[in-house]
């Protein structure tokens, strides 16, 4: 017998305190111009019938990153592997850990930051009992520490559309620089100046290029219609699009 093999026989399992993870995720999309968040109705205790982030244990056979996914696509009813669920952005957000943040045993849950266009309704999966999109100024007392990972997460989304061209993944494959601005605006929760932002953003290499084409949405009447960009091929903002508040030294 070997090493291992030794050691695994005299494991006691016991010996050590129960521990399990789990996954949240800040799923966002813009809906009639305001910035919700999926959040779902726990049907089971603890904490049955409040409102908390989409999530949920992580299976033997999987590791966080497909768990998320699997989550995510319970709750909007995307398909995996039909181009639906490929289109959403999703990244690791932060590990939370805290003692006590569950009261069922010592759970760490890796959360994850979603953004996609035009999500459809939800559809409640697993243990809800209800799923839907919410403006994130509406979202509060949530379940668990999930007030703090929506804060996180929407810091993080903020943050991000300042230093690189995320904001693309909110748009559809073409979209004009007003309806770019829209985006700005909604995740920020700041009002933007139309000739500024408009401005800023073609003086960005790699931002976003033009199609050639121009949009029937938007235009003033009588004016010219609006040109259609689609995302460049910028990974990183260089100038970066400064929040308003940043720009004037506020932080």
């Amino acid at each position: 017998m070997n090493g291992e093999a030794e050691f695994l026989a005299g494991y006691d399992a016991t010996a050590y305190p129960a521990v399990a993870v789990t996954v949240d995720v800040v799923a966002l999309t813009i809906r009639d111009g305001r910035l919700c968040v999926l959040l779902v109705e726990r049907a089971e205790h603890p904490f049955a019938g409040h409102r908390a982030l989409p999530g949920g244990f992580v299976r033997a056979d999987e590791g966080p990153d497909a768990a998320a996914r699997r989550e995510l696509a319970e709750e909007t009813g995307l398909t995996p592997g039909e181009g639906q669920l490929e289109r959403v952005h999703l990244e690791q957000l932060k590990t939370y850990g805290d003692p006590g943040r569950d009261p069922r045993l010592r759970v760490f849950s890796v959360a994850y930051l979603a953004f996609a266009p035009s999500l459809p309704d939800p559809s409640a999966g697993g243990d809800a009992a209800g799923a839907y999109w919410m403006p994130v100024d509406e979202a509060a007392a949530l379940a668990f520490d999930h007030d703090v990972i929506l804060s996180d997460g929407l810091e993080r989304a903020r943050a991000k559309l300042e230093y690189t061209p995320l904001a693309t993944a909110f748009a559809g494959d073409e979209f004009t620089i007003s309806e770019l601005r829209a985006i700005y605006a909604a995740v920020w929760g700041e009002d933007l100046h139309a000739g500024n932002f408009h401005r800023k953003v073609l003086s960005v290499p790699g931002f976003v290029e033009g199609t050639g084409q121009t949009s029937t949405r938007g235009g003033e009447r009588g004016g010219p219609k609006p040109k259609l960009y689609r995302a460049g091929d910028a990974r990183l903002l260089h100038p970066a699009l400064l929040r308003p508040t940043r720009e004037d030294g506020v932080r």
